[in-house]
């Protein structure tokens, strides 16, 4: 079981909801979060923000790959 995965165990189903539709979203180039998006300084990786939650993710020439999905904390960007 993955990161994203537990975090999908422990978190609302509202929440949880949210956050898939944002992924399916992302997954699908559309438009409306591209103003949301921005890159996450000094490494190849984007975020998103949701909430308490922080969508990083990086592109790849197949599409978007979801790294990790976290809540919001002062080490949420220190380990990429």
């Amino acid at each position: 079981m993955n990161e994203i995965e537990k975090l999908f165990r422990k978190i609302s189903k509202k929440d949880r909801e949210s956050l898939l539709e944002i992924v399916e979203e992302l997954q699908s180039k559309t438009r409306s979060l591209y103003s949301s998006i921005q890159k996450v300084s000094g490494t190849e990786f984007y975020r998103l923000k949701k909430g308490r939650y922080r969508i990083i993710f990086h592109y790849a020439s197949d599409g978007v790959i979801i790294d990790s999905i976290r809540l919001r904390n002062e080490r949420t960007y220190k380990a990429l």
